[in-house]
């Protein structure tokens, strides 16, 4: 069975599997140029024009692998040698153009920017136009199109442009490290950071006796990864790498979702603070509305804090689809109780380059948490689990919540409740169309995996929000 959406998605988790491969090995230092040559071994590429490019390439790929550019605080990296095939962006006129007598291609530029060759075809000078997309209006043969990278597409909070070497730039005051353009780069030119060195490190140190239990904490959404094993065989898997302990983070679902209903309902009006890239976005695009987001941690900062405040000298690593959760772990207010983030694809590549082979394994036990916390991995769930714990906690407060599925939709709620014509009372905001299901560090993106979260809610041990919780007491 495939274990990965894309080949692009095949090739970074090739050069991630290697690099963990050399560094379980304490070989990394003096091996890491030869990688390259390790992933791509004969004389001819298949990637690229030729194999020197293509390594060249790959070890850009290595540094990102081993955490990327230490200068640039977004997880996010564009690798500039590898972004060097997509057409240029902008209007252009294509074939369709029939060299009409009309020009009201011309007659509409305020720019001057259409001339005309002796066929009368119409051209655009790229130096002069500004993409106000008049032309493309008007033309009777839409003739005249706006083409877009597929990164720009991804993108819609428009943080990427195209600087003066044709290669993709990131806005970092924009970007919400959401990876959208990680998972739709057909290149793989636009890659998120890895911390699996830091992760190897944790577990090397604790196999040698140091004075620390180290807990995975695995987002729920990894109901719907690892397809080709069992859950069980996931954990086992986990604890086979070296982890003492694996929790669900849905356990600090519950906790949220139980502190966030008594939120709501003190405030009158609240915005969800579970995703770190919508927050992200509010503090961008909407500071005015940064006093309206939940106090609470997400799930991830709130069970780690827990494992902490609870557990003498616990190390915890995140495991989940989100990249965002890379640029979360450090923030001020997170640093404290997340040591490391690591997305599923990463996971993959640790278990490969230590020859797990987890459809071996027995079936561990993952049981911490309710239908409620579960669910929150899908768009709508954490709306489901707001109004469970009002009516847990017999709060009297009528619960409207608008649930935005993507961050397209986060920007009309928003914008509505910037102009107070917003007809609700809580935004469930999620970046990534699906929810966490749809984030870019996961192994598969599909539908299907809405089902597979809800099927997983069910088969929780506790049934109510409240008993959740109440085995922290």
């Amino acid at each position: 069975m495939r274990k990965f959406d894309t080949k692009v998605q095949h090739l970074k988790y090739k050069v991630l599997r290697e690099v963990a491969r050399q560094a379980w090995n304490d070989t990394l230092l003096e091996n890491v140029l030869d990688i390259p040559k390790i992933i791509v071994p004969g004389k001819t590429s298949t990637m690229r024009c030729c194999v020197y490019k293509e390594r060249a390439i790959l070890a850009e790929r290595v540094k990102i692998a081993m955490g990327g550019d230490k200068e640039n605080p977004n997880v996010i990296e564009v690798i500039d040698i590898a972004c060097d095939e997509c057409p240029a962006a902008g209007y252009d006129v294509t074939d369709s153009c029939r060299g009409c007598l009309a020009h009201r291609c011309e007659d509409v530029c305020k720019k001057g920017a259409i001339s005309f060759d002796h066929n009368h075809v119409a051209h655009i000078d790229k130096s002069k136009c500004v993409e106000c997309g008049q032309c493309a209006k008007v033309c009777p043969y839409a003739a005249i199109v706006n083409r877009k990278r597929p990164c720009q597409i991804a993108c819609k909070i428009k943080a990427i442009s195209i600087n003066d070497d044709n290669a993709a730039s990131i806005d970092n005051d924009k970007c919400t490290s959401c990876g959208a353009c990680v998972y739709q780069c057909p290149f793989g030119a636009i890659s998120d950071k890895s911390y699996i060195l830091n992760v190897i490190d944790l577990i090397k140190k604790s196999e040698q006796g140091r004075s620390y239990k180290l807990y995975a904490i695995v987002a729920p959404s990894i109901s719907s990864q690892f397809t080709y094993a069992k859950l069980g065989q996931v954990v086992s898997g986990l604890k086979k790498l070296g982890f003492h302990t694996v929790v669900e983070a849905a356990l600090g679902a519950d906790m949220v979702a139980q502190q966030e209903s008594k939120e709501l309902a003190e405030k009158g009006f609240l915005t969800s603070s579970c995703c770190p890239a919508f927050v992200k976005y509010i503090k961008s695009s909407f500071p005015d509305l940064v006093p309206l987001v939940s106090h609470n941690l997400s799930p991830m900062a709130a069970i780690s804090k827990y494992i902490k405040d609870t557990t003498e000298n616990a190390k915890t690593i995140f495991i989940g689809p989100c990249t965002a959760k890379k640029a979360e772990a450090q923030l001020d207010s997170v640093k404290p109780y997340v040591d490391s983030v690591l997305t599923f694809e990463e996971l993959q590549a640790l278990f490969d380059s230590r020859d797990i082979d987890i459809t071996e394994l027995e079936e561990d036990v993952l049981d911490n948490a309710s239908y409620f916390g579960r669910i929150f991995a899908r768009s709508g769930g954490l709306s489901d689990a707001v109004a469970q714990g009002l009516k847990e906690q017999n709060i009297d407060f009528e619960l409207k919540a608008v649930t935005c599925d993507g961050i397209e939709e986060c920007r009309t709620a928003l914008l509505k409740k910037s102009k107070n014509v917003l007809d609700g009372n809580f935004i469930e905001g999620m970046a990534c169309v699906g929810g966490c299901i749809g984030g870019a560090g996961c192994l598969t993106h599909g539908m299907k995996d809405k089902a597979e979260v809800d099927k997983y809610g069910r088969e929780a041990f506790e049934k109510t929000i409240t008993d959740a919780v109440s085995i922290l007491k």
